[in-house]
């Protein structure tokens, strides 16, 4: 049985405990966000994916049963299904008009380098690599997961999210350094 941090919120949401649900949405927000951007790149897109989630998590807090996985896997498996949803959505719509220009205001680990450059690079960078090698980074590296909890959300093995991870750092590590365009 897994002992899960997020089990007596979860009770509480399922029950109907307003309060339990904003303790949920202040304590995953922030990580569903980030998630979100880095998968969609676009921050007005993130936040309609966070809102959808948290509204699943509203409606389907009951279903959910302590024990088979996390919480936070099942929560950050449906972000991540969202984001893939649009991200199907996006090569599916034909568009007459050119969409909006993206906010290109920093995103919220932005400061984290050293040079704004970099991280707009990085950024850049990140959106070019393949859904699933995206999703393994983002998931590892700035979610702070273990390759097991990552391979969990992934519905993956760990060896398989390995892979993807190796493939992904070489293809930023190429773009980065222009081998790649």
């Amino acid at each position: 049985m897994i002992d899960d941090p997020d089990a007596d919120l979860v009770e509480g949401i399922a029950s109907g405990d307003p309060k339990a649900m904003r303790k949920m949405v202040a304590a995953k927000l922030p990580r569903i966000l980030l998630v979100a951007t880095r998968m969609l790149g676009d921050k007005g897109e993130a936040e309609d994916v966070a809102q959808e989630t948290f509204l699943r998590i509203w409606k389907h807090a009951g279903g959910w049963r302590q024990g088979r996985a996390k919480f936070d896997t099942w929560a950050h498996r449906v972000v991540l299904n969202l984001c893939y949803d649009r991200l199907r959505r996006r090569k599916d719509i034909l568009v007459a008009e050119a969409p909006e220009t993206v906010d290109q205001g920093p995103l919220p680990d932005a400061g984290l380098l050293s040079d704004d450059r970099d991280g707009e690079a990085v950024q850049r960078a990140l959106q070019s690599l393949a859904p699933r090698q995206r999703e393994a980074i983002i998931l590892v590296y700035y979610q702070d997961m273990s390759n097991r909890d990552a391979a969990d959300v992934m519905q993956i093995k760990v060896d398989a999210l390995e892979s993807l991870l190796a493939r992904g750092r070489r293809t930023l590590r190429a773009i980065l350094n222009g081998e790649i365009t």
